[in-house]
């Protein structure tokens, strides 16, 4: 990717979410009753002549964390309803949260995802603009590193479950989740950026733009979070981004409430991520 066409998609990534500030909002911080707008981040090539269409998504409130089901009020069209979206948000802007693979000959077809919260529906339209094409240096740039900063021999790191990916617990319950992670050991650790930014016991406040923080991995070169994706109460992890030691990282997390569940362990190396989903049949009280 030419520098030119990086800043271009860097900056039309930067200039969608400043349209989506309404007048008399950028100054004010509201802890709960606004609405979720679902973003457009852009798309990606694959080998076999597919392409993923990248979304996330910005929750404007600064507290509320909404659980939006998946159906009129959370949806894509044309086709499927369901594509594999949250329906648990995150507070602020959260990147590159979905991919959703279309066919070779997709061609000048859009794929609309709209939510809506609060009285209010709000959609992002994806589509393959050749202006809105991505790529591993695009996403470097929009986590931090800037236009200039690129490791050309960084590869993303893996990550699996310790386990099966369909799992059982009561509402009463807890439930021990592992994961086996690994690295190339590029970017590596940086122990002084470590101390100016905080390691991975300063955990992610309200006020965090993005519940996947590399600050975690600065400290170590690779960083396990856990994250809810879908469910209707509240997954409590303890510890949400959980030490790792020998490749492994373990987690035990209650709900709020019965119901499914999809949780997502990110393995983050301050550059590039990878993740795993594990699905969870919450049941009533034994």
């Amino acid at each position: 990717m030419t520098p030119a066409r990086l800043l271009r998609a860097v900056g039309l990534a930067g200039l969608l979410v400043g349209l989506m500030v309404h007048p008399g909002e950028a100054q004010t911080k509201f802890n709960s009753g606004q609405n979720v707008q679902p973003v457009f981040e852009g798309w990606e090539r694959n080998a076999d002549g597919s392409f993923d269409l990248v979304f996330g998504y910005l929750n404007r409130n600064f507290q509320e964390r909404p659980h939006v089901p998946l159906g009129p009020n959370n949806q894509f069209s044309p086709g499927p309803v369901d594509r594999g979206q949250p329906s648990y948000f995150y507070n602020r802007r959260q990147n590159y949260v979905l991919r959703v693979r279309v066919p070779a000959d997709f061609g000048d077809q859009d794929l609309v995802w709209s939510v809506t919260h609060n009285g209010r529906t709000d959609t992002a339209t994806g589509s393959l603009l050749p202006v809105w094409e991505i790529d591993e240096a695009v996403i470097m740039a929009n986590r931090g590193m800037g236009a200039s900063g690129t490791y050309v021999d960084n590869h993303g790191p893996n990550i699996g479950l310790d386990g099966a990916q369909n799992q059982t617990v009561s509402v009463n319950g807890s439930l021990t989740l592992t994961v086996v992670a690994a690295d190339d050991g590029i970017p590596g650790p940086n122990p002084e950026s470590a101390t100016r930014r905080g390691d991975r016991r300063g955990r992610p406040g309200p006020d965090q733009q993005n519940m996947v923080n590399p600050r975690a991995a600065v400290a170590t070169g690779l960083a396990v979070t856990w994250l809810q994706h879908r469910g209707p109460g509240q997954a409590s992890f303890a510890p949400m981004m959980p030490p790792l030691e020998n490749g492994r990282a373990t987690t035990t997390v209650n709900f709020s409430e019965p119901g499914t569940y999809v949780l997502r362990a990110i393995a983050d190396d301050t550059v590039l991520t990878s993740m795993v989903d594990v699905t969870v049949i919450v049941e009533p009280a034994s």
